[in-house]
């Protein structure tokens, strides 16, 4: 794990140079960040229209970006083997992927869940309280202490965030079982962010994303199959939306956040996300008619500053921890 932007560090942990910390490299995570950003905020829409239920829902997600994600792996380029040469599934590289695809399965599922029982800016924002986790784990798991920078970012990006709910925002009644089920869905999204951002030290991100989106799609399906809920879509409409899912949201989304997890810290990364519920709730705004006053708009304003405030001064970041008892 390299410090998060504006973080001190407690105690250094050296580890090689495995990553590289280029400018250019540096400018791509960031843009594979937002373009990630973007195509996971389609995904609330997506589930709110599926056919089918949302364990169903989600285990489709996972199990549908298999296929693309295995063309990734087997063809050679910067996707697939995210500008590094392939090295060898080690047993630890194992447990951290089936523990990132268990991560994810819960990700998936509280998430999915949390959209049909409260608003979609609800879903997106309590998901999206993966900073704190993620912050508050990189403290305990490896001393990282976070600065100033960093909070006075988070404070604002979330300020803006409970300003874009405007008047979604209602605790208890009948939306609180929704926004639990959204914490939720923050911790296991953030133990994930946590798993892939070491993982990276090694693997590359397509080669990431196929393993835990199999160990996801294993744990979700007899899940989905005892749900009760309709296993098959309906239509062709019903499989597009689901195929859309697994390949813009998850293949595509998810992979580009995997991508920039190599180059940028795990904490900004996490805070970036934030990006989500405002263009998520503008999404919702435009498909759905949920409505957006001007408190959301300048919410979605104190968001990007927020972003921005954090990203000050961003630097190439130490290379992730691979292993704590040898280099590779």
């Amino acid at each position: 794990m390299p410090p998060p932007l504006g973080y001190k560090i407690g105690r250094p942990v050296p580890r090689p140079p495995l990553i590289s910390g280029s400018p250019s490299a540096l400018r791509l995570a960031l843009l594979a960040l937002a373009v990630g950003a973007a195509c996971i905020a389609l995904s609330p829409i997506l589930v709110r229209i599926s056919e089918v239920g949302p364990t169903v829902t989600a285990f489709w997600r996972a199990a549908l970006a298999v296929p693309f994600l295995a063309v990734l792996v087997a063809g050679p380029g910067l996707v697939a083997g995210a500008g590094r040469a392939p090295r060898a599934i080690r047993p630890a590289d194992r447990w951290r992927l089936a523990a990132a695809g268990l991560f994810f399965a819960g990700d998936l599922a509280f998430w999915h869940w949390s959209i049909r029982f409260t608003s979609v800016a609800n879903a997106t924002l309590f998901a999206n309280f993966a900073p704190v986790f993620v912050a508050a784990g990189a403290w305990l798991m490896f001393g990282e202490r976070p600065g100033m920078r960093f909070l006075s970012g988070l404070a604002l990006a979330f300020a803006g965030a409970f300003c874009l709910l405007g008047e979604s925002l209602r605790i208890g009644g009948d939306r609180a079982l929704g926004d639990l089920l959204g914490i939720a869905t923050a911790v296991c999204l953030s133990s994930y962010l946590l798993a892939v951002r070491c993982l990276r030290a090694r693997l590359g991100a397509a080669g990431i994303m196929l393993w835990t989106s199999l160990a996801t799609a294993a744990v979700l399906l007899p899940v989905a199959w005892l749900s009760g809920e309709g296993f098959w879509p309906a239509t062709l409409a019903g499989w597009a939306v689901l195929v859309a899912l697994g390949l813009l949201s998850h293949a595509l989304g998810q992979g580009l956040i995997a991508y920039a997890l190599a180059h940028l810290p795990a904490g900004f990364s996490a805070l970036a996300l934030l990006l989500e519920p405002v263009l998520a709730a503008l999404f919702a705004w435009m498909w759905l008619g949920e409505g957006l006053g001007w408190p959301q708009w300048l919410g979605g304003v104190a968001v990007l500053a927020g972003i921005a405030v954090a990203a000050r001064g961003l630097r190439p970041p130490r290379p992730p921890i691979a292993d704590p008892a040898r280099r590779p």
